[in-house]
């Protein structure tokens, strides 16, 4: 019998605490692995391999994948592709496979921790933390080169998880959207093709295991040294206010991360439409920081996300369970988020991510 997880977690390694969507069908296969090896490209057997791991075949997937691995001489990043679908795969299998899939992850490393874009967006919180340790021990937390504000052209920006300032109900009812509002920003910003955006959890990797920061205690000076450590031109803050069922508040700055100056702010005040807020301030605060605002990036930040409360609620608090690896809880409430909204792409790629980790418990 396969080896389970333990309910709703998985074992911790540390104290805290996304593309392309999984491929969930199994494409059917008529030949042995290593024939099929020799027959199909090195990609169309990867999606085969994340398929297995769709599907709840682990073993099956691990076997297809050796099997590329077996087939001769790799290029470095289609090895790589094949280790980072072992390191999941093995993963799944259970606590004790834990190391062995960490493993994988120094595999990748030796090859070379910059060839490919990592963490793997497929990979979950758990894979996504250990690969930062990795990569922050092996010199490459940055891969793309150090870069200055005497660069006149922004290029990198991290972005925080918001504050909430607001009162009475209202604290402990936008407590989770804070968290969702970062991610937000960060797929929205993500579309202009000339800025590399921080991944939200590489910044809470600096800020704890490096900075040791605790968890709701970060101050500004403090953020603007890991978005530094991080490569980051521009930090960005945000905070929401709610008073009352009319009266809201959605503000924004951006830091730069040299002088820890504020070099531009945004505000949008009134009925308490976060997600409408949120898509204007980011294209208001792009145009302040001279970021190039085509009419087809505007029409995507349209389209990512969701304008839904009860979606992005339901997927804000899967993100609070994803950075505490509960990934049963996480993958019930980013279904929900997908069911409420079928458009909401991010809620739909991260539930085929968790799927798996819950119904294997």
């Amino acid at each position: 019998m396969m080896p389970r997880h333990s309910a709703g977690r998985l074992l911790r390694v540390r104290p805290f605490v996304v593309a392309t969507a999984l491929v969930v069908a199994v494409l059917p296969v008529v030949l042995p692995p290593a024939a099929a090896a020799a027959t199909e490209s090195v990609v169309d057997q990867v999606a085969q391999v994340y398929g297995y791991y769709g599907e709840l075949e682990f073993e099956k997937g691990i076997a297809l994948a050796n099997a590329i691995l077996a087939q001769g001489e790799l290029e470095v990043k289609d090895r790589i592709e094949v280790y980072s679908a072992l390191s999941l795969l093995t993963f799944a299998l259970g606590e004790s496979y834990i190391q062995e899939s960490y493993a994988y992850l120094d595999r990748i490393a030796a090859l070379g921790p910059c060839v490919t874009a990592l963490p793997a967006s497929q990979w979950p919180q758990q894979l996504r933390d250990q690969w930062y340790g990795v990569a922050h021990t092996n010199g490459a937390l940055v891969c793309n080169g150090p870069t200055t504000t005497e660069d006149r052209k922004i290029r990198t920006v991290a972005i925080m998880e918001f504050d909430n300032f607001s009162v009475g109900k209202y604290q402990e009812k936008l407590g989770f959207l804070a968290k969702g509002l970062a991610e937000f920003f960060e797929a929205d910003f993500s579309q202009l093709s000339e800025l590399n955006v921080v991944e939200r959890d590489k910044i809470d990797y600096i800020l704890k295991e490096i900075m040791l920061a605790k968890e709701g205690m970060v101050e500004q000076s403090t953020a603007v040294q890991a978005g530094k450590l991080l490569g980051a031109q521009v930090m960005i803050f945000g905070s929401l206010v709610q008073l009352d069922d009319r009266n809201a508040r959605m503000t924004v700055k951006a830091v730069n991360v040299e002088t820890s100056q504020i070099i531009a702010t945004a505000e949008r005040q009134g009925k308490p439409d976060f997600f409408a807020m949120e898509k204007e301030l980011v294209k208001e605060l792009a145009g302040r920081l001279d970021l190039t605002l085509s009419a087809e990036v505007k029409a995507r930040i349209d389209e990512v996300g969701t304008r839904l409360e009860t979606a992005a609620d339901f997927y804000s608090h899967g993100l609070y369970h994803m950075d505490r690896y509960e990934y049963a809880e996480a993958y019930d409430f980013f279904r929900k988020a997908w069911e409420a909204d079928p458009a909401f792409a991010e809620a739909k790629h991260k539930m085929d991510i968790y799927r798996p980790l819950a119904l294997s418990s």
